[in-house]
């Protein structure tokens, strides 16, 4: 039967909880009322097994963690002592003027034949014991149980970035992350328990000194006041009872202090403290050859006991040569295995160890990464009510239901490298983004317009650029009167992560998700998706034209009526460029709607006649050169387009309205890239894109002198 078998059926034991609370009724009343001598005799024996008990259990436990209720046993096991010290000086110093057995056998007993009944002996030896347990074992222990804590509250932060960089990497799951967490928080609370329990040693050390003092002093009292006794026989009889009595609290004492040390001392390991100790101090010979000659060099001074240390000596040197025998005796078995059977399996270990690399050694690179600071990792762990994670969930189903494929998941991991606020955007291995954030504050984003200043950290809209200030929690309310935009760190940061998404989503759709798209089209319309790859257009080419589309903003949703128009346009031209702009002609109705909402109006920027003819004629140009699709332009011109470019688009946006401008076809792509290349908010569209149920508004000519 296994050891968690046996623990489950004790648990579901009727009464089994009532044993410890009344255990301790029981202790609160041997202080109070007389105890039989019998029952003193087996309480003392009971006291002596349960030290030893508890003594085995700290040898054999692995690890601290296995005996955690320790703290606890050390105080229930002090009490009982305690209890019992007062239970046998009442015994003593009622009868101790009988002499003998007048205080039970067990005190007789550690009275007389430990100590050969000599009292001074007895008090010497008590002593002795004494200053073990209190200066050399207790004061150890102390010591260590205060720094052990400590060090172990230090440890914590790193220990829990440690669990979750290797919840993140996928290495464990989150029920090994829940107990790994879990055995963190009860390692510290074990130290600090451990920390406080060492007192209760110390106490009860110095209780024992004093229960001495006052039993000699009240016994000699006592017998020579009310019983008439000398004070010789007096000394004798209460002073052999009392050692009697300390040594046989002092014993079991002496093995909960020593059980104590083990525990704050041992380190965590899947062996015993047997097996830590024949596998460290005795597995190299070299230790026990030296300790061999000193001995023997000792043992032939004349007038040393021969005897002892040659005999030691020769134990000394037949342990080294087993030791050493036994190591080439593995060894050279291990060589002849691997001469006689090279083609033999090797054993799990060597297997590993031994291992060829193989492209399982060479991890992937993700599509997105999100690396954070130490003191950003509450804001991605739920169990301390990090947010983070829920937004970026809730931000991959917006953009995948406006884009129409499924966006990637964000692998998000601890850097010890980064500064502790910092946080890092990482497409493909590579930093796009970066930016501080600080947890314990709240951004005031500057719309452009607010009513007054407010103090704080200052800084940056990481995603738009907007001047910002950081302020304290308890300020939200005075920023947001003032007209700020206030937000949360998770905010700011799943902010900034969502318009990245949507820059890169061209980057973040592969052949997968495009063979998923034709699996969801085949089972709408079969034969479309049959006719289009691969008779129209292979997957690959498939792939660039969503690209495309997707790199200028433009949604899959409606990929049905994607692959209509390139099985239509698939007739005439196989050109990527050109079957891209048939499909966003068809698409027309659904990218205007994204850029000015289902209003009819649509405010327009076109350029200066001329302008556009130069711009035809480059572009004419690069496709008789056979050169991709560039504008050919003088750097003055291209300055100069670039500029009124921006103008315009700053005053509409200051009107409220989207930058939407309107050329020729031919030039439409070329113009779209160099407006994307020029950091300009600008939509360019061709006159073609523009659906019959929009009004145009030439609100601005680009290009006039």
């Amino acid at each position: 039967m296994e050891r968690t078998q046996i623990i489950d059926r004790l648990k579901s034991l009727p009464l089994t909880g009532l044993g410890i609370p009344v255990l301790i009724l029981v202790l609160l009343g041997m202080m109070t009322l007389p105890v039989p001598v019998l029952l003193l005799d087996m309480l003392f024996t009971f006291n002596i097994a349960l030290s030893i008990i508890i003594l085995l259990v700290a040898v054999y436990s692995l690890r601290p963690l296995d005996f955690a209720v320790f703290p606890t046993i050390l105080l229930v096991a002090t009490l009982l002592r305690l209890a019992l010290n007062v239970a046998s000086t009442r015994i003593v110093l009622l009868n101790g003027h009988e002499g003998g057995d007048a205080a039970g056998k067990v005190i007789e007993a550690f009275g007389a034949v430990l100590i050969g009944g000599n009292y001074v002996v007895g008090l010497v030896v008590f002593l002795i014991l004494m200053i073990i347990n209190f200066v050399v074992i207790t004061k150890g222990a102390g010591r260590i149980s205060e720094v052990s804590a400590r060090f172990t509250l230090d440890a914590m932060p790193g220990k829990q970035m440690a669990i979750d960089a290797d919840l993140n990497a996928g290495l464990i799951n989150q029920e090994e992350a829940k107990q790994r967490r879990a055995d963190v928080a009860n390692e510290a609370d074990f130290y600090g328990a451990m920390d406080g329990a060492s007192k209760f040693v110390r106490g009860d050390a110095v209780a024992g000194i004093l229960i001495l003092v006052i039993n000699v002093i009240g016994g000699l009292g006592i017998g020579m006041m009310q019983h008439d006794l000398e004070f010789s026989d007096a000394l004798e009889k209460y002073v052999l009872l009392t050692i009697g009595d300390g040594l046989v609290a002092q014993i079991p004492s002496l093995l909960l202090s020593v059980a104590a040390a083990i525990m704050v001392t041992r380190v965590n390991s899947d062996q015993s403290i047997g097996q830590q100790v024949g596998g460290q101090m005795f597995a190299t010979p070299q230790a026990l050859t030296v300790t061999a000659i000193i001995l023997t060099l000792m043992g032939i001074i004349p007038g040393m006991p021969h005897l002892a240390f040659l005999g030691l000596a020769a134990a000394a040197g037949l342990g080294a040569y087993g030791i050493k025998y036994y190591t080439e005796k593995k060894v050279a078995y291990e060589l002849a295995s691997k001469q006689k059977a090279p083609d033999m399996p090797l054993p799990d270990e060597a297997a590993v160890n031994q291992k060829e690399l193989g492209w399982s050694d060479v991890p992937m690179i993700d599509l997105l990464g999100l690396e954070v600071g130490y003191r950003l990792i509450p804001l991605v762990d739920k169990n301390q009510g990090g947010q983070l994670l829920g937004r970026i969930k809730g931000i991959r189903k917006k953009l995948s239901q406006e884009l129409g494929f499924l966006v990637p998941s964000v692998h998000i991991r601890d850097n010890l490298e980064l500064s502790p606020t910092i946080y890092r955007i990482l497409l493909k291995g590579v930093v796009v983004a970066e930016a501080e954030v600080y947890p314990d504050r709240e951004m005031a984003i500057n719309p452009g317009q607010v009513f007054g200043e407010i103090s704080g950290i200052e800084g940056k809209d990481p995603a738009f650029g907007l001047d910002a200030v950081w302020v304290e929690a308890q300020e939200r309310d005075e920023a947001q009167a003032l007209g700020y935009t206030v937000v949360d760190s998770s905010t700011v940061i799943a902010t900034q992560l969502n318009q990245i998404m949507q820059n890169y989503a061209h980057e973040l759709i592969g052949h997968d998700d495009i063979q998923h798209l034709m699996d969801a089209l085949s089972s709408h319309s079969p034969k479309l998706a049959e006719q289009l790859v691969p008779d129209c257009v292979s997957l690959n080419q498939l792939l660039k034209i969503i690209q495309s589309l997707l790199q200028e903003s433009v949604s899959i949703r409606d990929f049905r009526t994607i692959a209509q128009s390139l099985i239509e346009t698939a007739q005439s031209t196989r050109d990527i460029g050109q079957m891209t702009s048939a499909v966003r002609i068809a698409l027309s109705r659904s990218i205007v709607q994204s850029i000015c909402g289902p209003s009819t109006d649509l405010p327009v920027i076109t350029l200066e006649p001329q302008l556009e003819q130069i711009l035809l004629q480059s572009v004419q140009q690069a496709a008789q050169s056979n050169v991709d699709d560039n504008l050919i332009l003088e750097p003055a011109m291209a300055e100069r387009l670039q500029q009124s470019l921006a103008e315009v688009s700053q005053q509409q946006e200051m009107m409220g309205n989207p930058a939407v401008l309107v050329v020729a076809a031919p030039i439409r792509q070329v113009l779209a890239r160099f407006v994307r290349y020029s950091a300009q908010s600008v939509h360019v569209l061709s006159y073609q894109e523009i659906p019959d149920n929009k009004q145009i508004t030439i609100v601005a000519t680009v290009g006039q002198q």
